[in-house]
């Protein structure tokens, strides 16, 4: 899948986090804010790597301020933006690509 805008999903709000998808310039960039993330900040990468390989997403500038989600809220978070990005509020795969 292709990045084709900048698109946000998620908030500020305390135990949720805010993912930022740009197109990329031939590979993942990653930025990560967090407080906790000398504890979990690999566990954020593994997830968030994770999820756009599942996605299919190889060329991206992604960009995650953290505010104590868990693992599920920022798969779903990365998922919303990414979908965001290509314009596919409609038919969305789940069960298939989202996994």
């Amino acid at each position: 899948m292709e990045i084709k805008k900048p698109a946000v999903a998620g908030t500020m709000e305390s135990s949720d986090c805010q993912v930022t998808v740009e197109p990329g310039n031939g590979s993942v960039e990653f930025s990560l804010d967090s407080a906790v993330a000398h504890q979990f900040g690999n566990q954020i990468r593994k997830v968030t790597f994770e999820t756009l390989k599942n996605l299919g997403v190889d060329n991206v500038k992604i960009s995650i301020v953290d505010k104590g989600a868990l693992d599920c809220t920022i798969k779903a978070r990365i998922e919303g933006a990414v979908f965001r990005s290509v314009g596919q509020d409609k038919n969305l795969p789940w069960g298939g690509a989202i996994r």
